[in-house]
């Protein structure tokens, strides 16, 4: 296992447990305890944990979101996959909202050099889409969330409700119970304003979202007009899409 793919086991344990023993998980990867503690070290300097005797405690609330760096050594390839079958789905021309996140940047980059107009809600989406003319580029006013570089607040709301859009992206924290919800209560109203906004709707979301239930809800599941996730879906959240009767494909 290389030091990223460990690094988001040890956060997961982090997040489970409330604490990381540094001589179990040497055993548990087969790594010198030197190397747990090199692993640590970085947990610490990105905030999630604090260093104790023998290992580390987690400084996450229950409910807090990753930040955002730890979330985009996650599950990488699979959401480059979606990204590019969600942007397969758009058809040149089109007027697209893009919402926030690591998956949101995959998706960007799988979109940059169309022949799109694209509201992009992050920095980090707008700086990919912007290298090729081709992309009529848009962002909306408001407060950069620190760590995501995402528009959030009133202005960015009321952006986005003064223009319409062909297709929204939306990349929530979670799906369960029905519903689409993010972490953030800011974020939420971005994402529904898009949602509102838009003629039609597709959901980027890799499998370990689902199941995953966030704070602030963004809106029921039967909104979305296509859920694109990955191969790894449960077979539980398999049943919850074909119950609730959306469109969903694995990529």
């Amino acid at each position: 296992m290389d030091g990223e793919s460990r690094a988001s086991e040890l956060v997961r344990v982090l997040l489970q447990d409330g604490r990381i023993d540094i001589a179990e998980s040497a055993q548990t990867f087969g790594v010198a305890e030197m190397t747990i503690r090199r692993d640590l070290d970085a947990l610490v300097s990105r905030g999630i944990a604090r260093r104790v005797r023998g290992g580390a405690v987690s400084l996450l609330l229950r409910g807090d979101e990753l930040p955002y760096g730890m979330r985009e050594l996650e599950a990488v390839e699979a959401k480059r996959r979606i990204g590019r079958a969600v942007a397969g789905r758009v058809r040149d021309g089109e007027a697209v909202a893009l919402d926030s996140g690591t998956t949101a940047l995959q998706v960007a980059r799988a979109l940059a050099g169309r022949r799109l107009t694209v509201m992009a809600a992050a920095l980090r989406a707008a700086n990919a889409l912007s290298e090729d003319s081709a992309t009529r580029l848009l962002q909306p006013g408001g407060e950069v969330r620190p760590g995501e570089l995402a528009a959030v607040g009133p202005l960015a709301v009321s952006t986005i409700a003064s223009l319409r859009f062909d297709t929204a992206i939306i990349c929530p924290c979670g799906l369960a119970g029905g519903t689409l919800s993010s972490h953030d209560l800011d974020d939420a109203a971005v994402k529904q304003a898009m949602i509102a906004s838009a003629s039609r709707v597709i959901v980027a979301a890799d499998s370990s979202k689902f199941g995953h239930a966030a704070m602030a809800v963004v809106c029921p599941l039967e909104r979305a007009d296509l859920i694109v996730t990955d191969t790894d879906l449960p077979a539980g959240a398999a049943a919850e899409l074909e119950a609730a009767g959306v469109n969903w494909e694995r990529v």
